[in-house]
């Protein structure tokens, strides 16, 4: 009896080990014809191992790369009924029979996907993809709303459909979202301010059951401006700032931002050096900005900018004070103002003087475009004659003002 089953211990373990052995050589037959898109070699693991579902997909992988989706589909059916809760398994079979044509097939799987997945948001996706194309969309939608509460990364992704599928309509689109909670009525506040839709920005705002954070409202109006929907930008960045005369922080009383985007003052990061709040030299208030240079800035590149709102076809004028001391170059700073959409330029420049001189106040005339909202008010050189052009003294400024002075005919 002993010696028997030291005999059949012997025998399983050769058995096991061939099978081992076959199954292992065969998963490297089908690694091989996946790199070489060799069908003899997928032919011959799936004989290796006939049961086991990989190789059949490995084979199914290499005929969609041939364009055989017939052979294809035929594969994954296999490997679906060795492996039937696999889901990914059934989404191929889905792809491959919807590329045969066979819309029953392919909806087919993907209920199969869905049914040995249901709390995965991938297989809805998947289904409420192809629900899509058959052009169901209250079908469709229903399917995706589940993918997207099962995982929320997908609900930019829902939104955009959504907003295509309603052609850019508003009502539409709430319609197909369904939308229950603040967290998605804000990803689509995002999702609309990114696209620079700020009324439609403002209305849902309202609907929010709480009302945005302050950090959310400032990241709101970074998108509106990013997106050169300025007013509803200004809108909603001024509810959380106490400074909102225009130009923001005229007198330079307040701090100022490096490299920054949105409104108030920006001052270039290359320039930052040679920049500072002089508490000494004022034309009025307490302090005044002060630009040293030392020979760097490139003419063309603004130094100092400002993103302004302003009404469409009116006149205004911008008043600003400035002082310089020693002040050389064969291009002279120069205030421009340029419409904040296209960067035309509205008015004539106002170059700055050089050499020495006390305060003095300048003032620029420019006109608004018939869709313009907003300008640029920008501290830049003018071109020199000759190169290097190099610029050295001292600018002081203050008192920055903008006024609107008539209504011009709409150009």
């Amino acid at each position: 009896m002993r010696v028997a089953v030291t005999i059949l211990g012997i025998a399983l373990c050769l058995f096991l080990i061939q099978a081992s052995a076959r199954f292992g050589f065969s998963r490297m037959l089908a690694r091989y014809a996946l790199i070489e898109n060799s069908i003899p070699a997928a032919d011959q693991a799936t004989k290796l191992t006939p049961s086991d579902a990989e190789v059949h997909r490995s084979r199914a992988t290499i005929l969609t790369r041939l364009q055989n989706p017939a052979e294809a589909a035929q594969s994954l059916e296999k490997a679906t009924s060795l492996r039937y809760r696999d889901d990914t398994l059934w989404i191929d079979l889905a792809n491959t029979r919807e590329e045969l044509g066979d819309t029953a097939g392919a909806l087919a799987a993907l209920d199969q996907a869905v049914r040995w997945a249901p709390h995965y948001a991938h297989t809805h996706w998947q289904r409420g993809n192809f629900l899509l194309r058959m052009r169901r969309p209250a079908d469709s939608f229903a399917e995706l709303r589940l993918a997207a509460t099962a995982n929320p990364a997908y609900t930019p992704n829902l939104i955009d459909l959504a907003w295509g599928i309603s052609g850019e309509t508003i009502n539409t689109t709430e319609s197909l979202l369904e939308i229950k909670d603040d967290t998605t009525r804000l990803a689509l506040i995002r999702y609309l301010a990114r696209k620079g839709k700020g009324r439609e920005v403002a209305d849902q705002i309202a609907k929010l059951n709480q009302s945005p954070s302050t950090e959310t409202q400032n990241e709101l109006a970074r998108l509106l401006f990013a997106a050169k929907a300025y007013r509803e930008a200004f809108d909603l960045w001024r509810a959380n700032n106490h400074n909102t005369q225009l130009p923001i922080n005229g007198g330079f009383e307040e701090p100022i931002a490096f490299n920054d985007a949105g409104f108030g003052w920006i001052i270039a990061a290359d320039q930052k050096s040679h920049v500072a709040i002089d508490v000494t030299e004022k034309f009025g208030g307490a302090k005044s900005l002060q630009i040293n240079f030392d020979g760097a800035w490139t003419p063309g590149n603004p130094l100092l900018s400002q993103t302004v709102v302003v009404d469409p076809g009116k006149t205004y004028r911008l008043s600003v004070a400035v002082r310089t001391k020693d002040l050389v170059t064969g291009g002279p700073p120069v205030i421009l103002v340029v419409d904040a959409n296209n960067n035309e330029l509205l008015g004539r420049p106002e170059n700055l003087p050089t050499a020495t001189i006390p305060w003095r106040a300048l003032n620029l005339a420019f006109t608004t475009t018939a869709t313009s909202q907003a300008v640029i008010i920008r501290l830049l050189r003018n071109n020199c004659d000759s190169s290097p052009c190099p610029i050295f003294g001292t600018l002081w400024l203050d008192e920055f003002h903008i006024e609107q002075t008539e209504p011009t005919p709409v150009r």
